[in-house]
């Protein structure tokens, strides 16, 4: 600093200027308190309880879905047997489909055509939901009027109905 030189702010008091306050009142609290923490913590719980037992389900019909789907092309293969010959095909090789043990999927260890053209797929035994590991679900045919209509089943070794889609009621 040169001699003679006036500092930038030489209206402020000394103090100030050297990022000393002046002013001696106490400081405002600031953050939260033990209190406010304990209970922003039991609101988080009880949303995760109630949050992961649902969105566990959630994940449980979305891969039982995926039998469904296979299922699907097995359906097309069973109807159209069915068309050509007026009765259902009793296994996979019968309706023109490949082994069960192929026609797989991520959660799916197989589906099967089975007696009266019952479309059966089971879930894998592992890598699945805990509550849908080897459980099946099934679509039953019925002919009405010329035509197939296929019905959604639980299956021979069902899981709890709360895991199958809406539209799988018995």
């Amino acid at each position: 600093m040169a001699v003679g030189f006036a500092p930038a702010f030489p209206f402020l008091p000394l103090a100030t200027r050297k990022g000393i306050s002046m002013n001696h009142h106490p400081q405002a609290q600031q953050g939260f308190t033990l209190i406010e923490l304990m209970i922003v913590v039991a609101i988080v719980g009880i949303l995760a309880a109630i949050a992961i037992p649902a969105y566990q389900d959630y994940t449980a019909r979305a891969q039982m879905s995926e039998g469904l789907s296979l299922m699907d092309g097995a359906k097309t293969t069973v109807t159209e047997y069915w068309s050509n010959n007026g009765v259902f095909p009793t296994s996979n090789t019968a309706a023109g489909l490949p082994t069960n043990t192929t026609i797989t999927g991520k959660y799916v260890a197989q589906v099967e055509v089975g007696t009266g053209g019952l479309i059966t797929a089971t879930m894998k035994a592992s890598g699945t939901a805990a509550g849908i590991a080897s459980k099946t679900i099934a679509l039953s045919p019925t002919t009405s009027a010329g035509a197939v209509q296929w019905k959604c089943k639980r299956g021979g070794a069902p899981a709890d109905a709360k895991y199958y889609p809406t539209n799988c009621s018995s």
